[in-house]
């Protein structure tokens, strides 16, 4: 099998390598075309995640409702589903629109538009409940971008 890379510079070797482990051909002439999955805007539209059965699947960001990191584990919550991850939420944060996503803490990234309400609470926190009723504490760390984030 060929294919053809189009691909961000940072990714295109791994990918290159990965690929090229599995047996398949890279080259410009290939008929199939592995692209990023970046908007025009330069964010993810859509994100490469493993399901309950690892199976690898798509899954949209305007689906996510939080991400939340265990280790070197990332949870993908998503109107209440679950998907998988190995990347660091720093690449992952990297990919989202940061209109529409902010970190809250250094394990998780929350989505404006699924946060239903915010509470204060004491030494500098607030403390969310997302439109599924989890609820996550916004830390001192990112206590100002939160603000900043939201206007508040």
């Amino acid at each position: 099998m060929k294919i053809r890379l189009q691909v961000s510079d940072n990714r295109r070797q791994s990918l290159s390598e990965e690929l090229r482990a599995l047996g398949i051909d890279i080259c410009e002439d290939a008929e199939l075309t592995l692209t990023d999955s970046l908007s025009e805007q330069g964010f993810a539209d859509f994100l490469s995640v493993r399901d309950s059965e690892q199976n690898t699947v798509r899954i949209a960001t305007a689906d996510i409702l939080f991400i939340e990191a265990y280790g070197h584990d990332v949870e993908f919550h998503c109107d209440g589903q679950v998907y998988f991850s190995r990347d660091p939420l720093y690449r992952i944060m990297n990919v989202l629109n940061e209109n529409e996503f902010v970190r809250v803490s250094n394990s998780v990234i929350i989505s404006r538009k699924h946060v239903k309400k915010i509470r204060s609470s004491y030494s500098m926190k607030f403390v969310l409940t997302m439109t599924d009723g989890t609820l996550i504490d916004v830390t001192r760390t990112y206590y100002y971008a939160f603000k900043e984030f939201f206007r508040i």
